[in-house]
Order: structure tokens, then sequence, then C-alpha cells
């Protein structure tokens, strides 16, 4: 019984992760490609660990978690009540980020809400740690990483941050936005006109950076993003996955439970409830969320989060105004 704990407790360990099959080639394309230096990358692969813990929690994803469960750990007292206090101190930010890129106020500090406590949970693995481990030992998801982990060095480089230093989530998401290294390489923004891109200290940077992302995967200005549905269970009929138009929608017994003024396509979800189903038209905006991290539970609670954030906030339409514009 000793022997098998011990046994245990030494594979949780992190381990050198230099001997990983696959590094070699990686290093040759990185030298070929982005003109590393072999001796260096070697080194650094030699230091580099694989660690159990992030093949632990990326094999544990918390959408396995009910919707009512998964809800409560983002939409609640206290992520309102600070997400409340962040929008009051990046006001000015927010304002401008929302005329500029087209996502309302509410959705980035929800995003942001969501994916760090506003900034507060960023991560606690090294993150090239964690990018090594995925990229070599995880082959569900190995071309993906193996691409972050290109991208994370080149990041470095461009940065001129120690690599070694950088803390991530488990998969490799960085900063206050938790941006995987290739959306910081390709959205990051200077939001704040300093010379620096900053989203591992900076919130002024992670908002315009978050608006900036939403802005590039197709957010579109003005339109929905969500509207619960009524749904006559005897009349419904076709393929509830398709998008379709609320006329298409309504002929199959499902309509909006307000009225919205809206032409473009729809998808129809449904999320259990504790009394049953509760059921959603969902737009491109939801969608563009769901780019963000690719889970209807996620998109839905970013959205029901700016919601309750909007509604504490009492945000009025006059106050959504051009930076500078006066009443």
């Amino acid at each position: 019984m000793f022997m098998r704990l011990s046994l245990a407790l030494l594979l949780a360990q992190p381990c050198a992760a230099a001997e990983l099959p696959g590094i070699p080639q990686f290093i040759d394309e990185m030298v070929s490609r982005h003109q590393f230096k072999r001796d260096d990358l070697v080194q650094i692969f030699q230091r580099t660990q694989r660690v159990q813990a992030v093949i632990d929690a990326i094999s544990l994803p918390a959408t396995i978690k009910p919707w009512p469960e998964y809800r409560a750990n983002f939409v609640n007292d206290k992520r309102i009540n600070e997400g409340l206090k962040f929008w009051l101190s990046h006001e000015e930010t927010l304002k401008q980020a929302e005329w500029e890129y087209g996502v309302p106020q509410e959705i980035i500090v929800a995003v942001i809400g969501v994916e760090t406590m506003y900034g507060r949970n960023s991560g606690r693995f090294s993150t090239l740690d964690a990018l090594t481990t995925l990229a070599f030992d995880y082959p569900r998801r190995a071309d993906f990483f193996r691409s972050e982990l290109e991208h994370y060095l080149l990041l470095t480089r461009e940065q001129g941050w120690d690599m070694f230093k950088v803390k991530s989530s488990y998969a490799g998401a960085l900063g206050i936005p938790q941006f995987m290294p290739s959306s910081y390489l390709n959205f990051a923004v200077d939001y704040n006109n300093d010379n620096l891109i900053d989203l591992i200290d900076d919130p002024v940077d992670a908002i315009g950076s978050v608006g900036n992302y939403l802005k590039n995967y197709g957010w579109q200005r003005g339109e929905p993003v969500a509207v619960l549905a009524k749904v006559d269970e005897q009349a419904r009929a076709g393929n509830l996955s398709e998008a379709r138009s609320l006329a298409s929608w309504a002929d199959d017994g499902v309509t909006p439970s307000v009225e919205i003024a809206n032409e473009k396509p729809a998808q129809l979800l449904d999320f259990t409830v504790a009394d049953g189903k509760e059921y959603w038209l969902t737009f491109n905006n939801f969608k563009v969320i769901t780019l963000y991290n690719n889970s209807n539970f996620y998109a839905m609670s970013v959205y029901q989060l700016a919601d309750a954030l909007r509604n504490a906030r009492g945000l009025v339409s006059e106050e959504r105004m051009l930076p500078g514009k006066t009443k």
C-alpha cells in the first residue's frame, strides 16, 4: 500500500519534458522557421517540466457540470458586485472601447469577469510547462497546443519576457482576459498608448483587446445576443440545431418571449434548469462569444452576467454616447 502511494505521488510530480517525443523536431522547426538558436532551445526544454496536473485539469472540463451549477459559478452576487467596481474604475476606457469596437461595455466586463474575476485569478501554472505538456503529451489536441507553444516562444521574444516566469491557466491562457499566445500576438492592443501591450497586469489594454478580439471575430454592433423563447412542444418540428429566421421558428411554435426586431438567423438552444427546460434563441453575437471559449455554457454565462451587470448598473441608452459627446 505504501509503495503504491509513493508511486502515485511520484507520478504526480513534475518531471523533465526534454525527452518527450516530438521536441527535437519542434526545435528544428523553430530554428528554420523563426531563426531561434538551437542551443538556446535545447537548454530551454531541458529546464521545462511535464506537469501531470495540467493533463488532469484539461481532462476534466468545467462544462461537465449541470447548467445550474456551472452558471452559479459565474453569475452570482460576488461577481456582479466586483464587476460593478471594475466597471466604475474603468468607465471611460469601456465607453471608448464600446464606441470603437461596437461591443457593449457590460459584455467586455463580463468576459473579463468570467475569465479571471476581473484579473484576480489569471493562473498559477508555468505557461511554458503547461503548453509543452499539452503539445507533446496530450494527443487529442496536440496540433493546437504545439501551435500555441510556437506562438508563446515568439511572444516572449517579442515582449522580452522571461519565459520561465510567466504564469497562465492550465491551458496556457494568459493574463487578465486569458488570451492564448496566438490571440495575444494577433488581437492584443496597446489601448493606453504607453508603447507596451500588457495583458498580464494592465486592465486598460485588456479591455481594448477583448473588444478588438470580439470585433475581429464578427461581433455586430447593436445586434442581439440571445433572448428567452417560448416553445409550443406540440407544434414544434424540424431541425432544432439549425439557424433559422424568427418567422421560420414561429411557424414551428418557437417565439421570442419579448418582441425583438431582428431578421437575422437564430439558433435554438435548451438549458436544463430545476423545473425543466429553458429555451433561448441565440444570434450571431452569441456565436462570437463561443469563439472566445467554445462552449454554449460559457457564452450564456457571459451573456447572463453582462445582463445582470447592466441591470445592476442601471445603464440607460442615453449613456451609450460617443466619447466627448454631451447630453
